[in-house]
């Protein structure tokens, strides 16, 4: 299982590149900003996830946050070690290891790993969907981030 997930992990570091790629080639730095808003909240939400799993309080950390291309450009290679870190040391045992965290409100919550990665490989994909929804109506190609494009 620990393969499957870290598969999951392994696109969703491929897509986020690609997204990263495109939002680039955007020399309007204004039409991209609805886009580099969610961009850097799916990246600025992989922090805050890897920042619980590690059993650390997350709450000085920001979910929604404007950030430059250039930090996005950084946390996504951050975020990729962070999550290779973690992987390399988990088990199909780990997996279903409980995991107490405190959401941004503060309220505390108990997941097992598996869900927790789970849920951030989902909304990350769900997120990038709006991005290329935000760029074809602003007439740009959307990146192209569907799972089997990456594994051909």
């Amino acid at each position: 299982m620990v393969e499957t997930i870290q598969r999951m992990y392994e696109h969703l570091n491929w897509a986020n590149l690609r997204i990263l790629k495109t939002l680039e080639t955007i020399e309007n730095e204004n039409e991209i900003k609805p886009a580099l808003a969610l961009f850097s909240h799916i990246l600025l939400a992989e922090q805050v996830w890897f920042t619980r799993l590690n059993g650390d309080d997350s709450s000085h950390l920001p979910i929604w946050a404007d950030v430059s291309l250039a930090a996005c450009k950084k946390l996504v290679n951050q975020n990729q070690q962070n999550f290779n870190r973690l992987f390399s040391r988990l088990s199909d045992s780990n997996l279903e290891d409980s995991v107490t965290y405190k959401n941004s409100k503060g309220t505390a919550f108990n997941n097992s790993l598996r869900d927790i990665l789970t849920h951030v490989a989902l909304h990350g994909q769900y997120h990038r969907g709006q991005i290329n929804q935000l760029l074809r109506a602003d007439g740009y190609e959307p990146a192209v981030v569907d799972y089997i494009i990456f594994k051909r």
